[in-house]
């Protein structure tokens, strides 16, 4: 190492940077110190209590187990996985399942790899479609919404989002863009529901409204910003939906574990009290086929 490597390196630590890892004071407090132990440079005392006492309410544990997996090595010790669904086998492509999951509800094989994680992780089951009859009292019980639900249950979206919204919770909702992921924050408070974003009735039941037209319309808004593969794939699941036959987008793994990272940077940056998150109307993503092809950083060259 030169003598203006050495000065880059001090200067980017200080004077007095410990040369040895301190160990957090919860590391004293086994396992759960140890879990936690590598976050230390990225994750101070106080926010990772907030981490640990804070519940997520995750609905929908397809894409939402990236999410979750990501959440539990956090740190996160507190969750209600809510989903009525089972493990089939073309869920593995991309959500955090085995083959020895299928044919088990999602909560339940979930709560399951979260615990071989952080067996003392305190989850809750809710083997159930959300829906307005049976939404509220989860949304009551936790701090901060996760919505993955498929796209293809409005209704049960749309009455997650009017219980966050009528009990001021913040909810984030995900998905799975072609090889990237998009996140939208609600905040309590938000002056863009998801109603609005979704051109749907302000209140009332949205059980008539049609899908195809209701997710055209963002599609339409993002098209120009898309890969032109991603725009072809949902274009041809929304073309087979007129018929009436209901037809998931075709997703990849990439994709839905950058939901994983996206979503988990974003609650810890809430978590952290960070005012500058972009919050809805705006979208946003992490596009990984748009990184490939960005300028990079050239490693020979000193600015």
């Amino acid at each position: 190492m030169n003598t203006q490597q050495e000065s880059v390196l001090k200067d980017s630590v200080g004077d007095n940077a410990e040369t040895t890892c301190t160990p957090f004071k919860a590391d004293r407090d086994e396992p759960y110190g140890r879990l936690i132990l590598r976050n230390k440079d990225y994750v101070t005392e106080d926010l990772q209590q907030k981490i640990r006492n804070t519940k997520l309410l995750i609905a929908g544990c397809g894409i939402g187990s990236s999410f979750a997996e990501v959440a539990v090595r956090l740190g996160f010790e507190n969750f209600i996985l809510a989903d009525g669904d089972v493990v089939n086998t073309h869920n593995l492509n991309r959500q955090a399942y085995t083959t020895a999951d299928v044919g088990h509800p999602k909560v339940k094989a979930l709560a399951q790899h979260l615990k071989d994680i952080n067996p003392d992780a305190k989850i809750e089951e809710f083997h159930d479609y959300l829906n307005e009859h049976n939404v509220a009292p989860l949304v009551a019980s936790a701090d901060i919404i996760f919505d993955t639900i498929d796209f293809l249950d409005l209704t049960g979206i749309v009455s997650l989002h009017d219980a966050c919204r009528q009990q001021q919770k913040p909810i984030i909702t995900a998905l799975a863009i072609g090889w990237g992921a998009g996140c939208i924050y609600f905040p309590p408070g938000c002056g863009c529901s998801f109603r609005q974003l979704f051109a749907l009735p302000e209140t009332g039941s949205v059980a008539n409204a049609n899908y195809v037209d209701t997710f055209a319309v963002v599609i339409e808004r993002l098209a120009s910003r898309l890969d032109p593969t991603v725009v072809q794939a949902v274009g041809k699941a929304l073309t087979i939906m007129e018929d009436g036959i209901p037809c998931p987008a075709c997703q990849v793994s990439p994709g839905a574990f950058s939901v994983g990272a996206l979503a988990g940077t974003l609650v810890v940056r809430i978590l952290a009290g960070d005012k500058k998150i972009k919050q809805a109307p705006e979208l946003l993503i992490a596009d990984m086929s748009a990184v490939l092809l960005s300028p990079g950083i050239n490693l020979l060259e000193n600015d």
